[in-house]
Formats: C-alpha cells, sequence, structure tokens
C-alpha cells in the first residue's frame, strides 16, 4: 500500500475525504489495505469519511468505490506531504497524554507475596486429597461456545460473560467447570468414567465483595466421579473427600470454627413441592427462591415467591413447614411418617438414595458432618439427585438486620453491581464448597446414552479469605514465610574483606544440588547486618556463615535463626565443608519435628 498525506487542524466536528493511493496485492488485498488506513487514522484521532480514489491493479468492480467509515475526537484534512513534516507531527502524538484508572478491574485482584504461600498451600492441600481418591487431572478452555453454557444455570445465567463475536463464533467466559467437563466426556465417548479434578479460574458477573473471597474471577477447584455404579457410593465418597479437605490432616477446619455439610436430594425438594401444590412449570423457579433462605428471612423469600412467581400464600406457608426441617437421620424418619409424604414417587425415591447415603457415610466414619437440610436447593436446573453444601462461620449474613437492608436497597442499588460490598452485613461468604449428582447433563450434549455424574466444587477464594482471617485472629500464629528458602548462605570478614563471592555460589551449588532450597546476596561485598536482615525478613530457618578464617580450614558455621540468648547454638555450629549438606539436613528434620503447625491451613508455618 501506498499513501502520503499532510496535516492541518482544522474546525472540530467537520468532515473532509482524505484521499489515498492504494496499490493492491495479492498479499495484502483490499481488506488489508483498509485495515491499515484505520490504524493510520485512529492514530491520529479524527472524524472522517476514507475512500479509495484510485486503483493501480485490477480488482473486482464490486470493490471500487469501496466505503470505510469510522469517527474519533479531532479532525484534520490530509494531503500529500513532505517528509520533513513528520518529526512535526511526531512532536504532536507526544503532547497527546492517555489518561486511565491503573486499578485491575472490579471482582478481581492480583496475588502477590504471604497471600500466595497461604493460597498455593491451600492449593496443594486440595490436590493431595484429589490425587489420594485415584482421580486425574484435565484442562478445558477459558472460554466455551454459548450456547453450550446457556440454560444450564437456572436464575443465575445472567451471571455469565459474553464474549464479542471475534470470528463468526459467539463464546462466554466459562461460568462453572461442571458443565466443559459434561462438554468434554461428550466429545469423548470413548470414556464412559473417569475420577477427574480440574482447577481454574471461573468468571461471573457478581457482584464482588473482595474481603469476603466473592470475586468475579476466581479459582474453583472441582472432583468429579463420572460412570454407572451403584446407588450412592460416589456420592458417599465426595463427601468423604470434602472431610479430608476440611479435616485435621487437611486445611484442619474442625478445631476451629468448623464445617458442616448440608445435604438434601433433589427429587426429596421436587416431591415437597409437589406436595404442597406447587404447579410442575413453577418448580424450578421455587426451587430457586428457597435456596434464598441462608441469605434472606423467610418473610422476604415468601414475598418473591407470591408477588413475584404468582405462588399462592397458602401454598408458600405449606413449604415452609417442610423447608425449616433440618437434622440427621431424625428428618429422614419424620419424613417416612407424613403420610402427605408417602404417597409421592418422586419423594419416596429420595428418601430411599439418603437412607442408603447415610449409611455409607456412617461407614466412612464422616456422619457426625452432616445434616439433612430441607432448605436446600441449589438453584443449578443439572442437578438430579443428591446436593451438598460446605458451611462455616462467617457463611451466612453476619445479621437479620443486615438481611433487611439489603433486601430493600436492592432494587435501588441495581445499576451499582460493580460496588464491592465487603463491608455489607447482609454479604456473607457464601458455601465454602457445593455440587451434587447431575445425570443427565452430558446426554444434553451427546444426544446419546447418558453419563451418570457426581461431583463437587471448591472455591479457592472463599476458603483463602476465612483461612487469613482466623490467622490474623489467632496472635500466637507462626508467621507465615514469604518464600521456602531453608537456608541463606553469608560472609564476613574484617580489613580487606573481599566478599568470598565465589565461595558463597559453591556453597550454594552444593545445597541446590542436594535438593536444598537456598540463597545468598547479590552483592560482592556483602554487609552482615544486611545480610540477616534479609534471612529474617523472609523467615529463613537456617544461616550458612562463611569467614576466611573457617574457609582456611574448609569449614562453615551452621546457624539456626532465632534461638533465644544463652543458647548453646545461638552463635552456630562450625562444620566441615563436606558435611554441610547432612548438618544442614538434619537441622531442618530437627526442625519440622518440633514446629508447631498453624491451625487453620497444614503446615503454613513451615
Amino acid at each position: 500500500m501506498i499513501w502520503r498525506r499532510r496535516s492541518a487542524r482544522t474546525t472540530a466536528g467537520a468532515k473532509y475525504t482524505l484521499a489515498v493511493d492504494i496499490k493492491v496485492t495479492p498479499i495484502n488485498g483490499v481488506n488489508g489495505c483498509m485495515t491499515a488506513l484505520s490504524s493510520i487514522c485512529m492514530r491520529y484521532t479524527y472524524r472522517a469519511i476514507v475512500r479509495v480514489t484510485r486503483f493501480t491493479s485490477t480488482v473486482p468492480q464490486a470493490c471500487r468505490g469501496f466505503h470505510h467509515k469510522f469517527s474519533c475526537k479531532r479532525t484534520f484534512i490530509s494531503q500529500p506531504f513532505e517528509a520533513e513534516e513528520s518529526a512535526h507531527m511526531g512532536k504532536d502524538r507526544d503532547k497527546e497524554k492517555i489518561n486511565f484508572n491503573l486499578k485491575t478491574p472490579k471482582g478481581t485482584k492480583d496475588w502477590e507475596g504471604k497471600d500466595m504461600v497461604v493460597r498455593d498451600r491451600i492449593f496443594n492441600t486440595i490436590t493431595t486429597v484429589f490425587k489420594r481418591h485415584g482421580a486425574v487431572t484435565i484442562d478445558t478452555p477459558v472460554f466455551e461456545l454459548a450456547p453450550i453454557l446457556k440454560g444450564k444455570y437456572g436464575e443465575d445465567s445472567k451471571l455469565i460473560y459474553d464474549l464479542k463475536d471475534q470470528g463468526g463464533e459467539d463464546c462466554s467466559l466459562r461460568y462453572d467447570l461442571t458443565v466443559p467437563f459434561a462438554r468434554w466426556l461428550a466429545m469423548n465417548p470413548s470414556i464412559q468414567n473417569i475420577k477427574r479434578y480440574h482447577i481454574a479460574k471461573v468468571y461471573r458477573r457478581d457482584q464482588p465483595a473482595m474481603s469476603k473471597g466473592r470475586m468475579r474471577e476466581f479459582y474453583q477447584c472441582d472432583f468429579d466421579i463420572a460412570g454407572s455404579y451403584d446407588r450412592m457410593l460416589p456420592d458417599a465418597e465426595i463427601i468423604r473427600i470434602v472431610c479430608e479437605v476440611f479435616g485435621e490432616k487437611g486445611l484442619a477446619w474442625t478445631s476451629k470454627g468448623g464445617f458442616n455439610i448440608k445435604v438434601n436430594h433433589r427429587k426429596v425438594l421436587d416431591g415437597i413441592f409437589e406436595v404442597c401444590g406447587v404447579p410442575e412449570d413453577k418448580i424450578r423457579t421455587i426451587s430457586s427462591a428457597v435456596d434464598k433462605l441462608d441469605k434472606s428471612p423467610w418473610a422476604e423469600v415468601k414475598k418473591e415467591m407470591v408477588e413475584e412467581k404468582g405462588l399462592s400464600e397458602e401454598v408458600a406457608d405449606k413449604i415452609w413447614e417442610f423447608v425449616q426441617q433440618k437434622g440427621g437421620r431424625n428428618v429422614l424418619e419424620d419424613l417416612r411418617t407424613d403420610e402427605k409424604v408417602t404417597g409421592n414417587e418422586s419423594l419416596v425415591a429420595g428418601l430411599e438414595d439418603m437412607e442408603l447415603l447415610f449409611e455409607y457415610l456412617e461407614a466412612f466414619g464422616v456422619l457426625d458432618k452432616v445434616e439433612f437440610n430441607l432448605s436446600l436447593a441449589r438453584g443449578l436446573d443439572y442437578y438430579t439427585g443428591v446436593i451438598f453444601e460446605v458451611v462455616t462461620e462467617g457463611s451466612a449474613p453476619s445479621t437479620t438486620t443486615g438481611q433487611n437492608i439489603h433486601k430493600a436497597a436492592k432494587k435501588e442499588k441495581a445499576d451499582e453491581g460493580d460496588e464491592d460490598r465487603s463491608n455489607d452485613p447482609s454479604i456473607g461468604v457464601g458455601s465454602v464448597a457445593a455440587g451434587g449428582r447431575y445425570d443427565e447433563l452430558v446426554g444434553m450434549f451427546s444426544g446419546k446414552a447418558q453419563i451418570p455424574c457426581v461431583g463437587i466444587s471448591f472455591g479457592l477464594d472463599r476458603i483463602f479469605s476465612i483461612t487469613k482471617a482466623r490467622m490474623e485472629a489467632d496472635k500466637g500464629a507462626a508467621a507465615v514465610r514469604n518464600t521456602e528458602v531453608d537456608v541463606f548462605v553469608m560472609a564476613f570478614g574484617g580489613k580487606g574483606f573481599t566478599g568470598l563471592l565465589k565461595e558463597r555460589m559453591d556453597v550454594a551449588k552444593r545445597l541446590w544440588d542436594a535438593g536444598i532450597k537456598a540463597e545468598f546476596a547479590y552483592k560482592q561485598k556483602p554487609k552482615l547486618p544486611a545480610q540477616f536482615k534479609s534471612a529474617e525478613q523472609n523467615g529463613i530457618p537456617f544461616a550458612v556463615i562463611l569467614g576466611e578464617d573457617e574457609q582456611a580450614q574448609r569449614k562453615v558455621r551452621v546457624k539456626e535463626m532465632g534461638l533465644p540468648e544463652g543458647h548453646d547454638e545461638k552463635d552456630g555450629v562450625l562444620v566441615p565443608l563436606d558435611d554441610l549438606v547432612a548438618e544442614v539436613r538434619e537441622g531442618l528434620r530437627k526442625k519440622a519435628e518440633g514446629e508447631v503447625v498453624v491451625e487453620g491451613v497444614n503446615g503454613l508455618s513451615t
């Protein structure tokens, strides 16, 4: 493409024609030339109509007279120009300043420092449990074809991020990891059973509450079992996995605040709605309303059922008689003896599943962690059987007053959904994990035989928020280290000190070769106080100190950091260089055995 121009200031808003000589070749084509012209004009921000005025090669007649329209802020006229004027134009561009807010988008955050250490160890704890139960991992694209996601999430479908068409396909950012997994199964029909885990980011256009882990971009850690097995066995193992993740050998939530697994069954819930007189076409919408009982008082939920969803007050009151029930096997027995229930096939089938689930949970030793809660609904449309949700302190809104304030202001704040609601008393962290059985989702994509599935999703950011709050509240907890480095290699000397740089590098190499995490100061002649300060700030437990006299004897001093005054080894232990690795390993072993693990995350203080 050949073009030439001259710029001149003109009246703002006026329109001018940009005359351009274009050479069309098989390489760039007309569209390529138009794209280049757009880039040129946008760079100088003006309003104009660009017309192709002359072609210097043969092109289809339909291309002649092609118009390309666009608009910007400033105007200037373009004419043939001389090369010397280009410098002046460059100065004009330099004067233009771009104004923008230097921040992350709402509902997102950067991760760094100690937060990253805590988060990574939560990841590792969860992944260890997943692998213990035989899961393999997969990965799927961060965006899916829009029809794949539509119609799977009930009322929450409005929270899906739709992407602008970039090439003939309507796409959306994934809302969760379950639907992509079902799509993957449908595309791989040879896989009829699998235990899979997937840890990745998902996206929702929700109102953020950052400090409570309610974000628009967040991590989910999913574990799913796909395949045809005897009833309720995979479901029971999923709940066992939950208990291992939050138990003493996992995140250690049992001793502080605890956790509770709420369980229900879609057939039980749907049967209750049928018994109460809910029309079939309203069951899913009424289910979504019931799902809000952990966030809003019954009066507000009932109002939504009656005024917004057209349910009679009499039917709503009947629903309330059921959904306020919660407990263990006692709830199961109460429902079985209720005459209104025994005639409903859906409800009876759901109760049989729950009885079998309780037997298996008792065998796994986790029945005491489960609450049969008839208000648990899970608003997602794809669930077909058992559903569960994990809650802890901070999951629910803090006060009933806060709930009422939030509900009253909900409509007024409809246009302010971007604000961070971390300080809103009506907003809790929410459930930290949730899931259920979805036997028909894969068949929605393949149109062939169904592959039954059940799974759980852990919300990493919500788990992190609660873990961090507990650690900050525990004044006796050891500080979280910024790095995992175990040894800082130092050097010191008197007058004429050379820094012993190569000697420090050699010691670091020995430690690295032995698989020991180590580092040293990137200075020729570092000062000893600065080296100690660096080790202390990063919580590095051991120092290897090189001195000129010790070097002459091929010895180094190994010092455990943080020992009290008067301790026999406060100044360190002098060891032969050839014994350094063994000495450090022994020191790390003793320290690990005697260290108190911070409650809240297993091993966070190490």
